[in-house]
């Protein structure tokens, strides 16, 4: 069987090879086409059949090896058997071209391909087997998807011959016609003047409107199958409902206000949602609370003897719901409502495309946005329930230091809240089931955070796994094995912090019931636009992901809120090119774009340019003298891929790269721009000067200075 694919493949590669060695495509060209037009119409006047039989076979050839050239085939047959004949014979041997071609590719790439992406090809084998003849007959019937990706990229699924075959010979007839009809018109021009005949402007006009005629239709027809089953009401009470009063909701129903729309905004629990109320706002209070301890007990290194700090770990819990209360305002109900918003407090379910129901009443909208948010992961370690546990949600009810805190996770939340109880008091222990902390980070990033903690007194247990939770009276343990080792280890613990992630919301509020399907991250299955498998149902935020940020939210949200109002008119995809974020350890990690790690998983080529921030005047005057900023560039170029940031305010100096990412900027830009001494922010800078360096035009250097030499005398 291998021996056969690899004459297979040695045959299709040397007649590929012979098309362009020997130049043939010059035969396939609309110039060669017109200048033996008159030689055509006589061989083809003298042999009708024979010419036919020719040209499918030619045209069959053509299309089985994936050649250029289709696209000029067809208008020949037009202009040299006219509208039904041409389109006839264009019609089979297209069909049939297309399936060798696919056969092809299912006999000689399938089982490679599968070997290596053997779970996303069963994803899509799942979705062909649903509705496979429908989705080819979409990519049929829009020329935007090129005929020879659709036959080699169909040959790696599972879909039928026979039913690739039939769809393709249905799905490509509306477009074979309109080129057909345009090859008639070319025939018929002897002229300047014949250019510009009704005939042919009108086949021209025609080939521009087809792919988007031919698209409307596809939306249309997707549509009405979607929709098949419900009942569209006449009228609607609103032009968008959003459910979820976090970062995505708010801002969405922001927009939709601002464009005097008709907009409702359900919350079921707390307006604000999770950043306000259990994560960001009450998270970043905690840890500067600790960094003020960390500073006093480090008053030494400021040339200050002594600074005692007596504390009640409920004042600084009571503080940090101040701090919730002063933030409250922005997103309150009131504020919404003063708007224009209509906010209505309850649980929502959706019960049709156009139908939301809140406390036993039912909406009517033009368009809904998801925005329900994230809940915390708990894993399913054996005991937990008995010996109980908080999250990153509940934890804010905690009115005593715990003695002794084992916090599950390795990721950002659980470094940061691991750090912060330590600078507390607390005896923290931190347990990650991965080689090391900060997976998502390069490895020097994760290291020097692992000895920061390390450093605040947290014990640091990577490649462990929680193996399940006991109780005996009071005592509270979490059993735990090293990757690869038999021994189990007891971890005494007064309160357990789950910190593992978070998943999205996505039960009880209709989802199953529409049949809207998820991700394999378990996300709500949004496309570019944010729409959901029902055109007029949005999804932004947490539950749609990719990311978990709240300003990625609130990105998103503009795109969902724009595309459910106005999407009649002009769509528009999320851009996701520029998303940075941050750690709010300390050191912070702040990073933009690809990371060291990540450009070697992709096999992106790059430099990567160092600048240790122990050498910044500001960093060293404020003891802060740590981390690093690292930029990867293209090879040569000063284009900027990706920056990662280490140390005090590292999230605050990332700014200035976004900018520089978003628009286009490069590190001479940076470099070239004038930065207030002594900042933090001159680092940027520093590191634009350290690329400038490893650039510096040495042979041009070298002649300068042999002109320095020479003016000396």
């Amino acid at each position: 069987m291998q021996r056969n694919k690899f004459v297979v493949l040695i045959l299709l590669a040397a007649a590929v090879a012979a098309f362009f060695i020997f130049d043939l495509g010059r035969y396939l060209d609309l110039a060669f086409l017109k200048s033996s037009q008159q030689t055509f119409d006589a061989y083809y006047r003298a042999h009708s059949a024979q010419t036919v039989a020719l040209y499918m076979g030619l045209y069959i050839a053509v299309a089985a090896l994936s050649l250029p050239g289709a696209a000029v085939m067809t208008l020949a047959g037009g202009a040299l058997f006219g509208l039904w004949l041409g389109t006839l014979a264009v019609s089979f041997a297209s069909a049939i071209g297309a399936t060798l071609a696919f056969l092809a590719s299912r006999h000689l790439l399938r089982d490679w391909v599968r070997n290596r992406f053997r779970q996303k090809l069963d994803a899509i084998d799942a979705g062909i087997e649903r509705d496979g003849a429908f989705y080819l007959f979409t990519l049929r019937l829009v020329p935007a998807f090129p005929f020879f990706a659709v036959n080699l990229l169909m040959g790696l699924t599972r879909i039928r011959t026979w039913t690739y075959y039939w769809v393709s010979q249905i799905g490509m007839l509306a477009g074979t016609v309109v080129y057909v009809n345009a090859g008639t018109q070319l025939a018929q021009i002897d002229s300047l003047h014949g250019i510009l005949s009704p005939g042919l402007l009108g086949s021209f006009l025609l080939l521009g409107l087809f792919p988007l005629a031919a698209k409307k239709l596809v939306d249309m027809a997707k549509s009405r199958q979607v929709y098949k089953k419900w009942n569209k009401p006449i009228r609607f009470d609103r032009n968008l409902v959003v459910i979820g009063g976090g970062a995505a909701g708010l801002v969405t129903s922001y927009i939709a206000a601002a464009v005097k729309a008709k907009v409702t905004l359900i919350e079921g629990h707390k307006m604000g949602g999770d950043c306000l109320n259990f994560g960001c706002v009450p998270s970043k209070a905690l840890i500067r609370s600790a960094k003020f301890l960390k500073q006093a007990r480090n008053s030494q290194s400021l040339g200050i003897a002594r600074a005692d700090v007596a504390f009640d770990f409920a004042d600084v819990m009571a503080r940090i719901h101040r701090v919730i209360g002063a933030v409250e305002p922005h997103d309150s109900v009131d504020r919404y409502t003063k708007l224009g918003v209509d906010v209505i407090q309850g649980r929502a379910k959706i019960v049709s495309p156009w139908e939301v129901e809140v406390g036993g009443k039912r909406l009517t909208t033009r368009a809904i946005v998801i925005a329900a948010g994230a809940r915390p992961v708990v894993p399913p370690i054996p005991g937990i329930d008995d010996v109980g546990y908080v999250t990153s949600d509940t934890m804010w009810s905690l009115k005593e230091l715990p003695r002794r805190l084992v916090v599950l996770g390795g990721g950002p939340i659980g470094c940061e809240l691991a750090q912060a109880f330590a600078r507390f008091g607390a005896q923290v222990t931190q347990v990650e089931k991965a080689d090391r902390l900060l997976a998502r980070e390069d490895t020097d990033v994760a290291a020097l955070v692992g000895q920061a903690l390390a450093a605040d007194g947290v014990t640091v247990l990577t490649d462990h796994e929680a193996v399940r939770c006991t109780r005996e009276g009071e005592v509270k343990r979490l059993i735990v094995r090293k990757a690869g080792e038999a021994r189990e280890t007891a971890i005494e613990f007064d309160v357990l912090l789950c910190a593992v992630g978070r998943i999205a919301r996505t039960e009880g509020y209709g989802l199953e019931e529409l049949g809207i399907p998820l991700t394999g991250r378990k996300t709500i299955d949004a496309d570019a636009y944010l729409q959901t498998l029902y055109p007029n149902i949005y999804a932004c935020g947490d539950v749609a992901g990719p990311y978990q940020f709240t300003h990625t939210a609130a990105h998103q949200a503009w795109y969902a809120a724009v595309n459910a109002l106005f999407g009649q008119f002009k769509r528009f995809r999320a851009d996701y090119r520029v998303i940075p974020w941050c750690t709010f350890t300390a050191p912070e990690v702040a990073r933009v774009g690809l990371s060291e790690q990540e450009a070697k998983e992709r096999q992106v080529a790059c430099e990567v340019t160092r600048f240790d921030i122990a050498e910044l005047d500001r960093a060293i005057a404020d003891e802060a003298a740590h981390g690093f900023v690292k930029v990867l560039t293209e090879p040569g170029k000063d284009r900027i891929l990706g920056v990662t940031i280490v140390g005090e305010h590292a999230g605050d100096l990332l700014a200035e790269y976004v900018l520089a990412m978003k628009h286009g900027l490069g590190l001479n830009k940076i470099l070239g721009t004038i930065h207030t001494y002594p900042t933090l922010a001159e680092a940027n800078k520093y590191a634009a000067g350290a690329w400038k360096r490893a650039h510096a035009p040495e042979r041009l250097l070298a002649w300068v200075a042999r002109y320095h030499a020479w003016r000396l005398g």
